[in-house]
């Protein structure tokens, strides 16, 4: 957040911002979800809604999991809620109690371990590297059960920072794996359809186990960050519980957007995201041939989400003191990874490629100015 505080600042006061650290789209809500909120702003009351979100758009996001994924989803599986973070508080409530060890990847999303922590849960952190792809395996979870057994485990597919995606294959293991030993999978989907990787790599863990919380949102693929609309598939054992601390917490999730979501799931408006799509593997091919004629070349494997995780070790050992000199002398922004990983991140970088392609080449041309005297 300081570095995002900072970038607008710079933006501010010199007008040359290239932002490379933002986590987010630089483009609007597709077209029908925007014509669909000026018609409900005029046709719909706008009171409350049910906790768990309005039938129509339950039903959408069901039907929106038989055509990315191919599974039956009931409606009554889908707990619409205030972006994906509300879910993260909901499930995380609902499904752990204080004390509970709860694994998560490292380097990963810093909100699974702030609110965990928050909510006196013991994050314990498994060390991923290039090895694993980023990411947790079943050997590692076996490997805790013989130590301290975890009651809960927490998955990102594509991940933030590093973009890594689980296989189909390794999903599928640690779904049976945490079904079988009576840990709670939570499962982070919320960039499936960015995704660069051929055949493509992305699945979800309900094909598997109906015993995960499933996380998604229409915020990264469908361009909605700021409608703070997202949603869960959650286990029949949950779903009351998930609904009382909905309705004690926010009583239901921002109407407006409820009613423009349904519109996001039209033939109109996946044409428009998958355009986006196509920008973003062109903007992710620029880093990628880039970052390593500047000599940045250790990085993660990109498949999917818009972000490339670069090992600086060579540059710097503080990366949050690297982005800030950086941001100060190239107007460049980019992510320190200290803010994803608290033991080795201050030698990594997270540069997002949401942006145009006219920024991403940009930067990198700035950067090759800058690097040889800099540093």
């Amino acid at each position: 957040m300081d570095l995002l505080a900072a970038a607008a600042e710079r933006q501010r006061s010199h007008g040359d911002l290239l932002n490379l650290v933002a986590g987010q789209p630089s483009t609007p809500a597709p077209g029908p979800v925007r014509e669909a909120a000026r018609r409900a702003l005029d046709q719909h009351v706008l009171g409350y809604t049910v906790a768990s979100g309005i039938p129509e758009l339950r039903e959408a996001i069901a039907g929106h999991h038989a055509r990315r994924h191919g599974i039956d989803v009931d409606p009554a599986d889908v707990v619409v809620t205030t972006g994906s973070s509300g879910g993260f508080l909901l499930a995380f409530l609902a499904a752990f109690e204080a004390g509970d060890r709860v694994a998560i990847a490292r380097p990963g999303y810093p909100c699974y371990r702030n609110v965990l922590t928050a909510l006196g849960c013991e994050v314990v952190e498994l060390p991923t590297g290039p090895g694993s792809r980023y990411q947790p395996t079943v050997a590692m979870l076996e490997e805790l059960q013989a130590d301290r057994p975890v009651q809960g485990l927490v998955v990102a597919s594509p991940a933030n920072p590093t973009g890594t995606m689980l296989r189909p294959e390794e999903l599928a293991g640690l779904a049976r794996w945490c079904e079988g030993n009576g840990v709670q999978l939570i499962s982070d989907e919320i960039y499936h359809g960015i995704e660069y990787a051929t055949p493509r790599l992305g699945s979800s863990a309900w094909e598997t186990s109906r015993e995960a919380v499933v996380f998604d949102s229409f915020s990264k693929y469908f361009s909605m960050t700021g409608w703070r609309i997202g949603w869960m598939l959650v286990p029949e054992r949950l779903r009351r519980p998930v609904d009382v601390l909905t309705g004690n917490f926010t009583i239901c999730p921002p109407v407006l957007s409820q009613h423009a979501a349904v519109a996001a799931f039209t033939e109109e408006s996946y044409a428009e995201c998958d355009g986006h799509v196509t920008r973003y593997a062109e903007n992710r091919a620029l880093l990628l041939e880039g970052l390593p004629r500047l000599g940045i070349d250790r990085l993660a494997p990109a498949d999917g989400a818009f972000y490339a995780y670069a090992d600086v070790g060579h540059l710097t050992e503080d990366s949050m003191a690297l982005c800030h000199r950086l941001l100060a002398e190239t107007g460049v922004a980019t992510a320190p990874g200290i803010d994803f990983d608290t033991e080795a991140g201050n030698r990594f970088l997270r540069f997002s490629f949401a942006g145009s392609t006219a920024e991403v080449a940009e930067a990198l041309e700035r950067l090759e100015k800058w690097l040889p005297g800099a540093l």
